[in-house]
């Protein structure tokens, strides 16, 4: 595994530097056969790519979540391409039996900001709002990054800035998902910047005025606090608290998941479990999902018993939360390496990705919970590589069938990504 930090570099940011991804390994991928699909079919789920990015205008790189709306179209960014090179927002709309793509704006990489990262968020009248990690102004080598809001007026996109990072103590850099709270607020992190370095947790406040607030809610220390944030957008509880994980830091060094509430006071983060690496977990880099009892599940990219990552679990009870370790992935055709965000279906299944293993490029896994507590693993789909899809950074949306999407960064004839269905 290459290095880990959240470089600016093109396509470097909360990515990983394996040297398998290089242009010539990736040119050798090309002449993998169609014997070599059918190792990614599994026969109790089906998988298929629903769109292939070409590159360049139509966008390349997909590290991203998706969102879907209440019409089913679904949305997300690319960290590169489109009319400048330097990103998209898009969106897939279902039309008759296959999909259309649309680029909805192109990143200049200037003031606007460039590079987005880990998808978009749907307000309810159905704008669009997300981070970009270059671009914008400040200290920063190429722009310390933008929030920015994409407003639907009648199918016409147009695109504002919400706050330019500078690089100090706002932070800089941010590259996860945002998280709308019940008045309409939004929160997200940056990997750095910040009175440490070591990154910040955000609001922005909608002003009557059209204009956005900005405020610096919590500076992450290095402590027991945790470093860089993650990849993974907050969740909120009832309350109005926000949880989280952060891939650093922590009591133990080894990542942190969690809870900043808020009083009269102010916001304070409440650890709720230090990573302790092997056989534990360590470096979470993926977000956090609640279960109706009020229990967090995750993933780890490192550690569990064979140090290839794990899948946890936090429950609360009298006060204190306890982990346990639900599931330590094996490598090889099991997967390895998880930086999604879990999701869940009806039946309190967990599905995730894994962004190594499996054929090589990554693979679909699913934990089933069993009567007597114990949770059974298996693997739904391995990608399969070029001309498939292959690598799987992020997690799955679910729509109102049961059928999940999900992206990769790369794949597809070109290499350049790929959008896929998943069906259990």
């Amino acid at each position: 595994m290459g290095s880990t930090r959240f470089s600016h570099s093109r396509f470097s940011h909360r990515t990983f530097s394996y040297s398998k991804f290089s242009p010539l390994i990736r040119g050798v991928l090309v002449c993998f056969t169609t014997a070599a699909l059918l190792l990614g079919v599994a026969s109790a789920s089906t998988t298929q790519v629903i769109y292939n990015f070409a590159g360049s205008n139509d966008g390349e790189y997909l590290d991203t979540d998706l969102v879907m709306d209440s019409a089913g179209n679904i949305y997300g960014t690319t960290v590169g391409g489109g009319d400048f090179g330097s990103g998209t927002v898009f969106q897939l709309s279902p039309s008759g039996s296959g999909w259309t793509h649309t680029v909805l704006y192109s990143f200049t990489g200037a003031k606007d900001g460039g590079e987005p990262y880990k998808g978009v968020t749907l307000d309810p009248q159905g704008n669009l709002y997300g981070t970009a990690v270059s671009g914008g102004g400040g200290s920063c080598d190429g722009g310390c990054g933008v929030t920015f809001k994409l407003t639907n007026s009648g199918g016409t996109w147009t695109q504002s800035v919400l706050h330019y990072f500078t690089g100090g103590n706002d932070g800089s850099g941010p590259g996860s998902g945002l998280t709308f709270d019940q008045q309409g607020n939004l929160y997200g992190m940056t990997p750095t910047g910040g009175s440490y370095g070591l990154g910040v947790i955000y609001q922005l406040r909608p002003q009557t005025d059209g204009s956005w607030k900005f405020s610096v809610i919590h500076t992450f220390t290095g402590g027991n606090d945790g470093s860089l944030g993650s990849a993974g957008r907050m969740i909120l509880d009832r309350a109005g608290s926000l949880y989280g994980v952060a891939t650093f830091g922590g009591a133990n060094g080894f990542g942190v998941a969690f809870k900043l509430g808020h009083s009269n006071a102010g916001w304070t983060l409440l650890p709720l479990y230090a990573f302790k690496d092997q056989p534990d977990g360590a470096s979470p880099y993926g977000g956090l999902l609640f279960d109706k009892a009020g229990n967090l599940y995750g993933t780890t990219y490192y550690a569990g018993v064979y140090n290839v990552g794990t899948v946890y679990k936090l429950t609360h009870a009298n006060g204190a939360w306890t982990e346990t370790v639900l599931y330590s992935f094996k490598g090889g055709t099991d997967g390895s390496s998880p930086i999604s965000t879990l999701v869940s279906d009806a039946a309190g299944n967990l599905y995730g990705t894994t962004s190594d293993g499996g054929s090589g490029f990554g693979a679909i896994f699913k934990l089933a919970p069993g009567s007597n507590g114990k949770w059974t693993e298996s693997v739904a789909y391995r990608f399969p590589g070029i001309p498939g899809a292959s690598l799987a950074y992020n997690g799955l949306v679910a729509d109102s069938a049961g059928n999940f999407y999900g992206a990769t960064v790369h794949g597809g004839p070109g290499d350049d990504g790929t959008i896929y269905k998943f069906t259990p």
